[in-house]
């Protein structure tokens, strides 16, 4: 089997077996056999370890020289099961897809990234919609699409809400820590937090009119009702025709405000319930806003109104106008996707 030269021959993993399997049977120890083989065929053909191994399978008369077929993993994903038990549920942890697909964690993990995945948390949605309320929201989205106005005409909306501002806002973010460390505690927030609500109304131009009400005060029909004369004094002379979109509060939906509404010549917009995504005041003045004092501390409603003041007045007009015009867009999303919620 050695070549005229003596030059190292490669051998198959069987041919290498089956000259073991001579030497077993020639009465050869294991080093020997190992010895004899490397100096015929070249050096590192077959390991002692590998001779003792093969030996002891022959003592017990298994003289199968191929490789048994593996009982263990598989090395190849299917791709199209992988994906099928993704799209079933994608809350499966990557563990969980290697145990039912009978790979590795970290094959699964590969595979996973080769067709795009990342394991990220999902996003929050403001309520469990029932069916009833899904097509609610799209027959609304759809109707409000189907108005014919003019382009500009979100140039006259105002919109608006209220949202509770405590005077403590504690930050719990990341820490560079060491192994053991256990960082800067935060405190929990109180179960009655001291807090003040906020009202505003706003348009594409900024802030129209805001105000905080007095300690343990909330909006009730009547208020509301003053509130809005309020903004219609500083909207005068300014719009020639005025939309109007708030959610389905109560004291928003009571009938007094209604005739309040009428008396003052605007248009309603329609709203469905659960929808904060089809709120302006809800998915980005509110949001900006919340990020802006988190981790802040108020002494006093003077430093408070001082901070929101200050808040408003540093975003530009385009953010303003960027938050209503992009109506149109959450409205057909969500017709295209039968009432689900615009996620962003």
């Amino acid at each position: 089997m050695a070549t005229p030269n003596n030059a190292p021959v490669q051998l198959s993993r069987e041919q290498v077996r089956l000259l073991l399997f001579y030497e077993h049977r020639s009465g050869s120890s294991t080093r020997h056999a190992a010895d004899r083989i490397n100096n015929l065929m070249g050096a590192d053909t077959v390991t002692h370890a590998t001779a003792v191994r093969w030996f002891q399978k022959f003592r017990r008369g298994e003289v199968e020289f191929k490789d048994s077929p593996h009982s263990g993993r598989p090395q190849a994903v299917d791709e199209d099961e992988l994906l099928a038990l993704v799209k079933e549920d994608p809350r499966q942890s990557s563990r969980c897809l290697a145990s039912k697909l009978g790979h590795s964690h970290s094959t699964i993990n590969r595979a996973l990234h080769d067709l795009g995945f990342s394991w990220k948390q999902p996003i929050w949605v403001p309520h469990v919609l029932s069916d009833f309320q899904r097509q609610m929201r799209a027959n609304v989205a759809a109707s409000l699409l189907s108005e014919r106005r003019t382009k500009t005409w979100l140039s006259n909306l105002i919109t608006g809400d209220e949202k509770w501002t405590l005077y403590v806002n504690y930050h719990r973010g990341r820490q560079w820590l060491k192994p053991g460390e256990s960082g800067v505690p935060t405190p929990k927030q109180e179960l009655h937090p001291k807090k003040v609500l906020l009202c505003i109304w706003w348009s594409v131009e900024g802030p129209v009119h805001w105000e905080l009400l007095p300690t343990n005060t909330t909006v009730t029909a009547d208020l509301y009702c003053k509130q809005l004369t309020r903004v219609a004094e500083k909207i005068k002379g300014k719009m020639d025709r005025v939309y109007f979109l708030h959610d389905n509060a109560r004291p928003h939906v009571a009938k007094v405000t209604h005739q309040k509404i009428q008396e003052l010549g605007w248009t309603t917009l329609a709203h469905p319930p659960y929808s904060p995504d089809m709120a302006p005041t809800d998915y980005h003045l509110f949001r900006s806003l919340t990020h802006f004092l988190d981790g802040k501390q108020f002494q006093n409603e003077d430093h408070l109104k001082t901070e929101l003041q200050s808040f408003f007045d540093s975003k530009p007009r385009e953010f303003y106008r960027k938050g209503i015009e992009q109506l149109p867009i959450r409205w057909q999303y969500i017709v295209d996707n039968n009432g689900a919620y615009y996620v962003d």
